[in-house]
């Protein structure tokens, strides 16, 4: 029998020997849980015992991942996405957006940093986010000469915001795994994901400030509504969707009112903006929309402002549905991409564009993409578990507190494992393989002594742990040898274009990353804001 730590050292250099060999991560990681298992134990473990003993403990631990309910929602979010991705939905913003941005400087690049926000709080998923923005921003940035470093960074980084925003499909994941409440995670996750996002905004901003020849303009259109005509046919199109907005809440809230769903109970959560009280709040925001749009844009302003803002009702209208319900409390995070599905089959069916071609190519890419996720994670549900048995948590938390460090310096060795483990291996691994053993050594140090400004309250710090994570994983998916953001990138840009480039247009905005998360782990009220 070896002893757990040579176990230890061998199932790390059996998992990186068989990355590097070629063997998909799910293979390696089931076919080290059986080693372990060997090694461990005893052979008579596989046969000599079967359906009882450490084998079957695999075989719960894989079960009771498989059969989680709320697991349904990430094949509905990636079939969301990929019918976002074939539909006109996503062309049509960015269309819009150009249009109000386009005679700023570095504006196409703010729109694609933008898009990706709005992609990232409809569907939660990467890599259809980098492939699309390459699709359709990558062309035009670089036949308007933009900096390539500048539009391969500015896609790539901006794709993977996913990761932060909700609806994250890594939050679900981390929440099923470490049984962490995901509408949590989500209302975590807003401020931070908001803020990497600003960063990135605040350094195409100032980069092409600082050199205008990275970002030119493209040729005047004469057309072009100007100034402070602009802004107001932009005024107007925002009362527009004000008004639709606040008129269906306001209707919401009236019927609530009428059947009684929303009378105050002790102990049960009040409706958001449903309730009577908000009656008088949602009605005076309904006639100031109507009163700016009568009396201060006008009616022509208005109707040209909708017309060029228009490809952004139907995101609007999504990310109302799939957030909308869970914050509203309607579905928990499975019907919500559930619902989220049916709003873009529907909106993309009444632009005529939905056929039966696009919804089975998303159907073959969901099978894909899921298929790849589901043997992943019963790999590594497998190998957590046999190292569980093995003793190997107890193991590495021994070894840790054992080292003597502050409470800062043991989760920034956590980290530093994070980052160098995003290098060589997929986020689902990480999670499902490393995050049991270090969650229980993260939840026993003292909150106090968590941050250095502020800190954490106890009951908060899965959840805090949970976006710092995220926001690690952010760095994984730009980080050399293996960023996948950059093999999805690949895989749409020019021939010219080699990996070596993109990676070299990543290192500004890695380290915006490590900015973002530097921020997280010094300041954690930041995640527990909205809590």
């Amino acid at each position: 029998m070896v002893d757990i730590g040579t176990l230890s050292l061998i199932l790390l250099l059996g998992m990186f020997a068989l990355l590097a060999i070629g063997m998909p991560l799910g293979f390696a990681s089931a076919f080290l849980a059986v080693v372990t298992l060997v090694l461990k134990f005893d052979v008579d473990v596989l046969f000599g015992t079967f359906g009882r003993g450490p084998l079957s403990v695999l075989g719960q631990a894989v079960y009771r991942q498989m059969t989680n309910y709320v697991l349904i929602s990430v094949p509905l979010f990636i079939f969301m996405a990929a019918l976002l991705e074939r539909s006109g939905i996503a062309r049509d913003m960015y269309a819009s957006l150009n249009r109000w941005l386009s005679r700023v400087r570095g504006g196409i690049a703010f729109v694609t940093s933008i898009m990706a926000v709005i992609m990232a709080a409809m569907s939660g998923i990467i890599g259809g986010e980098v492939v699309l923005l390459g699709l359709i921003a990558l062309p035009q940035m670089l036949r308007l000469k933009y900096n390539q470093n500048l539009a391969i960074g500015t896609i790539c980084a901006s794709g993977s915001l996913g990761t932060m925003i909700p609806p994250s499909i890594v939050l679900i994941f981390y929440g099923l795994v470490t049984e962490t409440s995901i509408k949590a995670l989500f209302t975590a996750s807003f401020l931070p994901g908001f803020m990497l996002a600003t960063f990135f905004i605040l350094y195409i901003w100032f980069r092409t400030q600082m050199n205008p020849e990275e970002a030119p303009l493209p040729p005047e259109d004469p057309n072009d509504p100007k100034g402070a005509e602009k802004g107001l046919m932009f005024l107007g199109f925002l009362c527009r969707m004000g008004l639709w907005i606040t008129g269906v809440l306001v209707a919401r809230a009236l019927f609530f009112t009428l059947t009684g769903a929303n009378v105050v109970t002790e102990g049960v959560d009040p409706i958001p903006l449903g309730m009577v009280s908000d009656l008088p709040w949602l009605v005076g925001e309904f006639i100031v929309f109507g009163l700016l749009l009568f009396f201060v844009v006008g009616k022509e302003r208005s109707a040209a402002g909708w017309e060029m803002g228009k490809g952004l009702v139907a995101p609007t209208v999504v990310i109302g549905v799939v957030l909308g319900s869970i914050y509203g409390g309607i579905t928990g995070i499975t019907e919500a991409a559930g619902m989220g599905v049916v709003a873009v089959f529907v909106i993309s069916l009444l632009r005529g564009e939905m056929t039966f071609d696009i919804v089975w190519d998303s159907l073959i890419r969901t099978l894909k993409s899921t298929g790849t996720i589901i043997w992943v994670t019963i790999g590594a549900a497998a190998l957590a578990a046999a190292y569980t048995l093995a003793g190997g948590p107890t193991y590495v938390a021994n070894m840790i507190v054992g080292a003597d460090m502050p409470t800062m310096g043991i989760i920034l060795v956590m980290m530093f494992v994070f980052l160098i483990m995003g290098m060589f291996m997929d986020w689902v691994g990480i999670v499902l393989l490393i995050m049991p053993v270090f969650l229980p050594i993260v939840v026993k140090l003292p909150a106090e002594e968590i941050g250095w400004f502020g800190s954490v309250e106890a009951r908060y710090i899965p959840i805090w742990f949970g976006v710092v994570f995220c926001m690690n994983m952010q760095v994984s998916f730009l980080s050399p040898p293996f960023g996948p953001a950059a093999f999805y990138l690949k895989s749409v840009a020019p021939a010219h274009i080699s990996l070596t480039d993109i990676f070299r247009g990543f290192l500004p905005f890695i380290a915006l990353q490590l900015l973002a998360l530097s921020v997280l782990l010094a300041w954690p009220p930041i995640v527990t804001l909205f809590l």
